[in-house]
Formats: structure tokens, sequence, C-alpha cells
């Protein structure tokens, strides 16, 4: 993360507010005004603090605001669960910033029978950094782009924003890789010192023509279950069901599964892409991944 990070956030989202949305009287309106959103002063009065100290918050030069203070300016610019949860952790009072990054996180052999068990349910282990320690055959067969990565690089988040051929797969790019970011802002924030994390940001905003501006919106965003579309060379147009566990036994790793409604066209296509998986490889022309992408 950035050395003012709390200061960006408070910034963005300052912005990204206008009176009437917080119900200031009619004298707060836009008329006149020469900035976004709120003006610094406005919301140091919602929050009941002093504008000269709000001013040295956003500044960076107040480091360590207290928890009164810190719930004041989440009422204030209503703040979400989520929101709240990332100003807490960007200001330092949230448990957990510890260093993992370089910590092995192996996908143990009872997590990767519950993957294999699941015959029509895409299904992959990522773990703190990111990265995709280990998925089923029928993941690797609907994102072989992907399984066939070498594991450092085998990030869904990577993928979307910077494979071309990612643009073709996901019917919604845009909000899919939207969300990745605002995912990334969330373990970014939880994971100050994560190298493996600060590379891959460092990465996607350099290769990425639209990761800096989204960014720089401060955006976060934690979503456990949704419904993506997405586009298969051989199954074709599919809507999945996705729901996203943490793991117990395993910290940092989260098992995410892709379904679709019993019955449903989906779930036919499921089916025509798991035997197709399974058929001696003559006729198609794409290759057929390897089963799981090995946790190599």
């Amino acid at each position: 993360m950035g050395n003012n990070d709390l200061g960006d956030f408070l910034r963005a989202r300052r912005a990204g507010l206008t009176p009437d949305e917080i119900g200031l009287p009619a004298e707060f309106g836009a008329a006149g005004r020469r900035v976004a959103g709120l003006r610094r002063g406005e919301v140091a009065q919602l929050a009941g603090v002093s504008a000269e100290y709000y001013t040295r918050l956003e500044q960076g030069r107040a480091r360590q605001p207290s928890e009164q203070v810190l719930h004041a300016l989440c009422e204030a610019l209503r703040f979400d669960d989520i929101e709240r949860r990332h100003l807490f952790t960007l200001a330092g009072t949230a448990a957990g910033h510890q260093d993992r990054a370089e910590q092995a996180s192996p996908l143990r052999p009872a997590l990767r029978q519950v993957l294999e068990s699941m015959d029509l349910a895409p299904a992959f282990v990522s773990d703190r950094n990111l990265t995709v320690v280990g998925g089923n055959t029928m993941w690797a067969l609907l994102f072989p782009d992907v399984a066939e990565l070498p594991r450092r690089e085998r990030s869904m988040a990577r993928w979307t924003l910077l494979d071309p051929r990612a643009r073709l797969v996901w019917c919604d790019w845009e909000r899919v890789a939207r969300d990745y970011v605002h995912g990334l802002r969330l373990a970014s924030a939880a994971q100050p010192r994560n190298q493996r994390i600060a590379t891959l940001i460092g990465e996607l905003m350099m290769r990425s023509p639209e990761f800096p501006a989204w960014w720089s919106e401060h955006r976060v965003q934690e979503r456990s279950t949704g419904l993506k579309r997405l586009h298969h060379p051989v199954a074709g147009d599919l809507e999945l069901q996705y729901e996203i566990f943490t793991s117990v036994a395993d910290p940092g790793q989260s098992l995410v599964v892709y379904s679709a409604p019993s019955g449903s066209p989906s779930q036919e296509r499921l089916r025509l892409l798991a035997s197709w998986g399974t058929a001696p490889a003559t006729a198609p022309a794409t290759p057929t991944p390897r089963a799981a992408a090995a946790e190599s």
C-alpha cells in the first residue's frame, strides 16, 4: 500500500458523495462548488471533528485516529460494512496485520478430494496471495487459460485484467474486472506487507489500461455469492451461480464453487463440457487441459 492510503480512501469516498445524498440543507447545494462531492469542512462537520483535524487526516499528518473518530467518519460518509472494515484496517486498528505472503499454501489432500467430488461444479481454491493453489477438472476445463499458467501467475484477477481472452470469456467483463479490483483493495489493506500482492498491483498498474483509474477510486467490495455470465468455446453461454467459502482448517484459503440450477440449460452445457473433457482427444481443436491444474 502507499504511504497515505487512509487519506486517499477518505478523499475518494468524499468525492463520490453529494450534499443531497447525505441530507445537507439546500444552501450546501452544487451551485458555485469548485470540488467534486463534499468539501472537507462538510465531512468534518458531519463527523463532529474540526476541519483542521480532518484536513490533516486526509493529508496523512494525523496518523492514528481514535475508534470514535473512525466510527463518526463512517457515519458521515455513509460507509457500508465492507467500507467501514476497510477504513479501520487502513487506520491500523484491525487485527491481523501479519505478513504471511511467503508461507506455503499447499492444498490438503482432503480438500482436493472434495474438489474432485464435484462432478459438474467447477471449483478452485485460492490462498492469501490471491493465487490458485488447486482446482478440479471442471474448473480446468472452464478456465483452461488460467489452469495452464505457472502457479505464481495463476490468479483469476491477474488473468481477467491482463489476458485479452478474458474479455471474450466474461460476458460482463468490466463488472467482473472491477469486482476483482475492489477485492484486491481489501486484500492489500489487510496484508500491507504482502509482497506478492504488492507485486501483482504493480504489474496491473503497468500493464492494465483500466486498472490505474479503477484503483484510484478506492472502492472496496467483498462478494461471497453472485451470478457470473461467461462464454466457453465448447459449452457455449453459461450462467453460473458462485459461492465462496473460507476454510477454518486452512487460514487464508478460500473455496470458490460455480454451479447451475438442476435441469437448466447451463447445467446441460456443463454436462457437455464434462463429456468433452473425458472424450478421446481426436476431434477437438482445443487441447484438453490438465486435470485440476496441479499445485506445481
